[in-house]
């Protein structure tokens, strides 16, 4: 077949849709199809372990599925003799072996493979044929439009734009319900007694394939953080929709409520976890929204929960994207606020006296997982408060998380936790004192601390409190007038010269000891 080939279709990690733009011509008889596991993927950051067993048992499925569709795959397996390491050096060998009269593929998410892989082709003489991401209801020419002439980005605007748009929650011209927002009825905290009857989570139990998987990675990458343990995520879309049918049936009423709420030993709660399947398009944001909305229409839902689930999906999911095409390359070195702390070393251990930063760290570390709660106002918030550099925060996040892949959680992590694009995307730093994880915790995670989220100095004085003053006072000129911050700022007044002192002596006390 070589040298008789006419497209040489890419497909990558985070592409696993059977009915992407890549296959819109594809022809069994004339076309193959390229997919290539390579270490790379999983050493430019320190992935965890369960993030590259995820990667690895989808695309094996995939190829799986696509063949079983009568369609021609060259697959490179990790451990393939010649296997270069490299997304680079596998398309450099797979061009030499085909020889196809053109390379096609989907746009990719990340703007560093697509650099790469456009330099791989281009030094072979190809020029890469990109098609549309069909996946997303915004393109990037679409999200760019919008931003032109924007000097600030705004999601809700943007999420209103889409709503009209596409004819989601809408009655109309008007918003279902008459409001655009049902934050007032959402984000509340636990009862004292906690969560009441939660669902039983969907677990996947491993096939052969990916048992493979799992024994090749404990193999090839023991160094890497994580168990494999407790694997279960979906790998292929029927198990994806799976998860959808049952997160749609049982969380999807009582989501709206609990979304903020965080609570000890619970990393699930009433979240729907299917970021991973979207993510890998195992499953579209289209055929979510199309759910969630049929539950509210149905009766089957609340609205305020549906608006709030949809709100991620079709607002803040597409908003992220189109800030990180927007904003690439320059956005992955941002550093507004000037922080220069490196990450301390127990955000890879989980060992911290801090509870909830240890409940969040070890359940991290353990599932490759964490709510957004627990990912902005706890683990994000101690880095940003701390004053931790931005690239060394996004760097862990990627590594950690299971659904992380470059174009949602760089954003979300330089943009939104950590404000290191000064406030380009978000309208604040979302920063607050220990007494807002005492509240959205119940108080459990606080009553298991040796630190009182109250005081801001001394032995007892909770290290999220004594941050978030020492916060605001380096950033007091920046945020003085903030129409958002600026009445926090404004609460520095009401310290004595003493306090003052006290806190700035202990939160670089505090530094100094992490950074060792």
């Amino acid at each position: 077949m070589k040298g008789t080939v006419r497209s040489l279709v890419l497909v990558l990690g985070d592409q696993l849709d059977l009915h992407s733009s890549a296959f819109d011509d594809f022809d069994p008889e004339r076309d193959v199809v390229w997919m290539a596991e390579v270490r790379e993927e999983s050493v430019h950051v320190w992935s965890s372990r369960i993030r590259i067993a995820l990667f690895l048992s989808a695309m094996r499925h995939h190829a799986l599925a696509l063949r079983e569709l009568g369609r021609p795959v060259d697959y490179v397996l990790l451990d393939d003799a010649g296997n270069t390491g490299s997304l680079a050096g596998e398309l450099a060998r797979a061009l030499a072996r085909w020889q196809p009269r053109r390379v096609v593929m989907t746009a990719p998410g990340d703007w560093r493979v697509l650099k790469a892989l456009r330099g791989a082709a281009a030094a072979a003489g190809y020029a890469i044929e990109l098609r549309d991401d069909r996946h997303f209801f915004c393109t990037v020419r679409e999200f760019a439009a919008f931003s032109q002439g924007r000097r600030i980005l705004r999601m809700e605007v943007f999420y209103r734009q889409m709503r009209r748009r596409h004819g989601v929650l809408m009655n109309g011209d008007e918003p279902a319900g008459d409001r655009w927002n049902f934050d007032a009825e959402n984000q509340r905290p636990f009862p004292p007694g906690g969560p009441a009857f939660l669902p039983d989570r969907v677990r996947v139990s491993p096939d052969d394939i990916t048992r493979e998987v799992l024994a090749i990675v404990e193999r090839a990458f023991p160094g890497h953080p994580g168990s494999l343990q407790d694997f279960d995520w979906p790998v292929t879309r029927e198990q994806a929709l799976q998860a959808l049918d049952r997160f749609i049936a049982e969380r999807l009423p009582e989501f709206g409520h609990w979304q903020d709420a965080m609570w000890p030993g619970e990393p699930w709660l009433w979240h729907a976890q299917l970021a991973s399947a979207m993510n890998l398009k195992l499953i579209g944001p289209r055929e979510v929204v199309a759910r969630a909305e049929q539950a509210w229409r149905a009766g089957a839902a609340p609205l305020a929960s549906v608006e709030g689930f949809i709100r991620q999906v079709l607002g803040w999911r597409e908003y992220v994207r189109g800030v990180y095409w927007t904003h690439m390359p320059a956005l992955a070195t941002a550093n507004a606020l000037e922080a220069d702390q490196p990450l301390p070393a127990f955000y890879w251990s989980g060992e911290t006296e801090l509870a909830c930063l240890a409940d969040a760290l070890r359940q991290t570390l353990r599932l490759g997982y964490a709510h957004h709660i627990q990912r902005l106002m706890i683990t994000g918030l101690f880095s940003l408060l701390l004053g931790v550099r931005p690239e060394q925060v996004h760097e862990w996040y990627l590594a950690v998380y299971v659904d992380a892949v470059e174009w949602v959680e760089l954003p979300n992590t330089l943009g939104m936790s950590q404000f290191a694009d000064g406030g380009r995307m978000t309208s604040k730093p979302y920063v607050a004192s220990g007494a807002y994880i005492e509240r959205m915790s119940g108080g459990r995670h606080c009553a298991r601390c040796p630190y009182q989220p109250g005081v801001k100095v001394g032995p007892r004085a909770c290290p999220y409190t004594t941050l978030y003053w020492d916060f605001l006072l380096r950033h007091r000129t920046r945020f003085a007038r903030h129409p958002r911050l600026g009445a926090q700022v404004r609460r520095l007044d009401r310290l004595s010269a003493q306090e003052t002192q006290a806190i700035q002596t202990q939160a670089q006390a505090l530094r100094e000891r992490l950074a060792r």
